[in-house]
């Protein structure tokens, strides 16, 4: 993989193409959710059905996870618009890449693990938030110690490895399959002249194609996994 352009900003290191690739996607989130929205009618027509079916999709995987209905009813369009943004991130490296000399200014902002280890703390504040929303400080973190107290540190070792593996799940995959289709353009298509660029070209279109199902299966994951972490913090064991 390219290296991405880093720049230095109050002493934090930025990543110039994930900025990029994660503004464009809000855009484009923004823009698509307008134009299903436009025409709202009493009977539906077919962009509002498919607005629609989104929303009742994202709020069903809520419904499915989460029994509070004081924490339900914030966390519908937060689910939806997690669904959208990430499935938008996970398809831009599959079909848009921008390098410039020997650095990369787009590419799909979830190959980044920064990007998603933000998703997954985003996660993780707002399952702390409804926890102790439900149950007070003190409470929730009784909580923890529940049904016996030397499990306390267990379910603190928990929460981290459920911020890495909801993190690294959708990295990895993402990663993962720009890494191949760059190998299949990059390394395969040129190796041996025509017959190879003959054998490359469908392969990386069939890679594209699965590329573009486990991105949306990544997608559906990640919402699914955070609404099961806030549900169990608004369900006392």
């Amino acid at each position: 993989m390219e290296e991405s352009f880093v720049f230095k900003f109050l002493g934090l290191n930025f990543d110039l193409a994930g900025i990029i690739g994660s503004t464009l996607m809000a855009a484009a989130v923004l823009l698509v959710c307008i134009w299903l929205s436009r025409t709202v009618e009493l009977k539906p027509n077919k962009k509002q059905n498919v607005l629609e079916y989104l929303l009742d999709f994202t709020d069903g995987i809520v419904k499915d996870n989460v029994s509070d209905s004081d924490a339900r009813k914030h966390l519908s369009l937060y689910a939806f618009v997690l669904f959208l943004f990430i499935w938008f991130m996970n398809q831009l490296g599959m079909f848009l890449e921008v390098k410039v000399g020997d650095f990369m200014f787009i590419k799909s902002p979830t190959a980044d693990p920064v990007t998603t280890m933000s998703f997954a703390m985003m996660t993780l504040l707002l399952s702390f938030t409804f926890g102790m929303q439900k149950f007070g400080t003190r409470g929730y973190w009784r909580n923890y110690a529940e049904p016996v107290g030397f499990l306390f540190p267990i379910n603190m070792i928990e929460e981290i490895t459920n911020f890495l593996t909801l993190s690294l799940r959708l990295y990895g995959n993402i990663y993962a399959g720009e890494v191949l289709l760059t190998l299949i353009g990059n390394n395969l298509a040129p190796s041996f002249g025509i017959p190879t660029m003959i054998l490359a070209a469908p392969l990386a279109m069939i890679w594209q194609g699965f590329s573009v199902f486990i991105g949306s299966i990544q997608a559906y994951v990640f919402v699914t996994l955070s609404m099961v972490y806030i549900g169990k913090k608004v369900t006392k064991e």
